[in-house]
């Protein structure tokens, strides 16, 4: 059996996904959940994969990584410690430069 990190999220990636989320709900009516699916479904699996993402670079933080969420075009920043999985940020494709971690 594959030991599952618990996952916390920055109180930064949380207010930027309920932003992204109520956005989403707002102009997306085709698939107004979209943002918080996709969200349970990496969330999931970098619980037990936590490797899965490439090195983010450029972070003052060490060992951030991201991963890209294609359907909705955000990326999600994280760490992962053998204890937990943090969740630092969730940054829309279209921005250019990542966030400042």
């Amino acid at each position: 059996m594959t030991r599952r990190l618990p996952i916390t999220i920055s109180r930064r990636a949380q207010a930027q996904i309920e932003e992204a989320a109520a956005w989403w709900a707002a102009n997306r009516p085709s698939a107004p959940g979209a943002i918080r699916e996709d969200l349970e479904r990496i969330f999931a699996l970098l619980a037990v994969q936590p490797g899965m993402g490439s090195q983010a670079r450029a972070t003052k933080l060490k060992g951030v990584r991201r991963v890209t969420l294609f359907r909705i075009r955000y990326h999600v920043y994280y760490r992962a410690t053998d204890e937990r999985l943090e969740i630092l940020a969730l940054w829309h494709t279209s921005r250019g430069r990542q966030p400042s971690l």
